[in-house]
């Protein structure tokens, strides 16, 4: 029987899917990819198959969840398998230095980066970047883990003696220009099956983890949000207007990332700064509802997936 298929490690996350796909009928099966073995030799079922696998697995102690999701994409690929979100969106999932260079070639501005692989080197690493304040971030994080910001070189210097730096999964360090939003907030353009869905306001006065997901606000068991059960934590913008969209959608459609978000910061100027690229994109239920718009991120997942899953059987 074709079925969709989700990929993932984060059940609370999965939660508003399941609701979803039952109020859609729409049949389905799960993989729990912290446990599994996969047998190369096999054939998949037949089905669409959605990864949702996150940067941020570790911080829930599914350490090698991603490294075993690449090699499950790749056997599904292999045979020939629809895979929303295929191997390309997850290196760019795990590897904010990828993101960079991928935006690059479609011309979208991301704040001005220096990669390092040695923590001894991250203040030649700042020279380089001459910009105060600085943002240190792991190039493997998720859920804004590990960011860190600077006021100047000595202050980083300082941490890296106190051993107050934390770790880079992958032993990648990126330095960062720091750019400050205009109006405290960050915005995340949201896209489903390569369509703008709508754009959230975030409220980033507190600090660098905004993770938008339901689980995210009954508390810090899930995700340390920030005093996440603010109503104004999380906005949907009713009246969105951005001209990068289109070049957001073709960037998408490039790398593989079916269901994804945007994330960038606005600065005084009204310069638009993509810092991060999220393809395990999460929705806050309290936004929807207090929008205009009435659209939910989940629902509207789980259609495009029962579409496309009807279309594959239609074809076969």
């Amino acid at each position: 029987m074709n079925k969709i298929y989700v990929i993932h490690e984060n059940n609370e996350w999965v939660v508003p899917l399941r609701t979803a796909f039952e109020k859609l009928n729409l049949p389905y099966e799960e993989w729990f990819i912290d446990d599994l073995n996969l047998d190369l030799n096999s054939v998949p079922p037949e089905g669409i198959f959605y990864n949702r696998m996150s940067a941020s697995a570790h911080t829930r102690d599914h350490r090698y969840a991603p490294e075993m999701t690449a090699n499950v994409l790749s056997w599904l690929e292999r045979h020939g398998r629809q895979v929303v979100n295929g191997r390309k969106a997850l290196s760019l999932e795990l590897k904010k230095s990828e993101q960079y260079i991928a935006l690059q070639q479609f011309d979208i501005s991301h704040p001005k980066t220096i990669v390092s692989n040695n923590i001894a080197s991250l203040p030649k690493a700042v020279d380089q970047l001459n910009k105060f304040p600085f943002i240190l971030k792991p190039n493997r994080g998720g859920k804004g883990a590990g960011v860190q910001l600077f006021q100047s070189k000595n202050s980083l210097i300082e941490s890296i003696k106190n051993n107050h730096i934390g770790e880079s999964l992958d032993g990648i360090w990126l330095v960062q220009e720091y750019v400050k939003p205009a109006d405290g907030r960050i915005v995340r353009a949201e896209f489903v099956g390569g369509k703008f869905l709508y754009a959230v306001s975030i409220d980033a006065s507190n600090g660098f983890q905004l993770c938008p997901a339901d689980s995210c606000n009954i508390g810090n068991e899930f995700c340390p949000t920030t005093n996440s059960n603010s109503p104004e934590k999380f906005m949907v913008i009713d009246q969105y207007k951005n001209n990068d969209l289109e070049k957001y959608a073709s960037f998408l459609k490039k790398n593989n990332i079916g269901i994804g978000a945007i994330e960038y910061v606005e600065d005084e100027n009204g310069s638009k700064w993509v810092y991060d690229v999220n393809t395990n994109t999460n929705y806050n239920s309290g936004a929807e509802r207090n929008s205009n718009l009435k659209r939910e991120g989940m629902f509207e997942i789980a259609n495009f997936l029962g579409n496309e899953l009807n279309t594959a059987i239609k074809q076969n």
